[in-house]
């Protein structure tokens, strides 16, 4: 029983450590987006 409660916490933490990641792709994207864009607005501005 012991191993079984060990093996959920561990996929307990797993499981938020994946979400974190997820979310921290996704920033990075959106931060891509925004920066192609403005990189962008720039070089229509000039």
């Amino acid at each position: 029983m012991g191993n079984s409660l060990h093996n959920k916490i561990y996929l307990g933490r797993r499981r938020s450590v994946v979400l974190s990641t997820k979310r921290v792709q996704a920033l990075i994207c959106i931060a891509a987006f925004a920066s192609i864009g403005l990189v962008w607005l720039a070089i229509r501005a000039l």
